[in-house]
């Protein structure tokens, strides 16, 4: 029997339902406005931007339905050393079920695997399960960013070494 959700590398056809997935999820965590990712010019191309080398992108979907993402590519403004997670997000129906840490995980032996040494990312603190998925799984605080995301409305900062 075939499992209900799979989780596989990003496709052309899934910029649309990830553009939206991005959207909700941002629009419901109250993340909307400048300095938040939602207003990156590659949301609503993201197959395009991680089709690249030193990238990957995830998405988790049921059947044809995309239920969620996320992925890393090197952090703008640092060393080639240094990767971020980037526009991980899910729908309501997929929290708590364990694909964050799937996904995570997936994308920290990727980012290991390209020869990162750290990961790095940025959030809000009001995204609580997900912050606290971060610190259960290694990631330390920070109290300032890193790179140059353009992102400054976020304030919960993190990085973990991938040696």
């Amino acid at each position: 029997m075939k499992p209900k959700y799979q989780l596989r590398l990003i496709q052309k056809e899934d910029n649309p339902q990830m553009a939206t997935v991005i959207r909700k999820v941002m629009e419901e965590f109250g993340a909307i406005g400048e300095g938040y990712s939602v207003n990156d010019p590659e949301v609503d191309e993201m197959f395009e931007a991680y089709d690249q080398v030193n990238a990957r992108y995830y998405v988790i979907c049921e059947g044809e339905r995309i239920l969620g993402g996320g992925g890393i590519a090197a952090l703008e403004g640092e060393t080639n050393k240094v990767c971020e997670l980037k526009k991980m997000y899910f729908y309501p129906e997929l929290r708590g079920l364990g694909w964050g840490k799937k996904m995570l995980l997936q994308c920290l032996e990727d980012g290991r695997e390209l020869g990162y040494e750290q990961c790095y990312l940025e959030t809000v603190a009001r995204m609580e399960g997900a912050n606290i998925l971060y610190q259960k799984l290694g990631f330390k605080k920070l109290d300032h960013a890193m790179g140059n995301t353009g992102h400054s409305s976020c304030e919960s900062w993190y990085v973990m070494d991938l040696n």
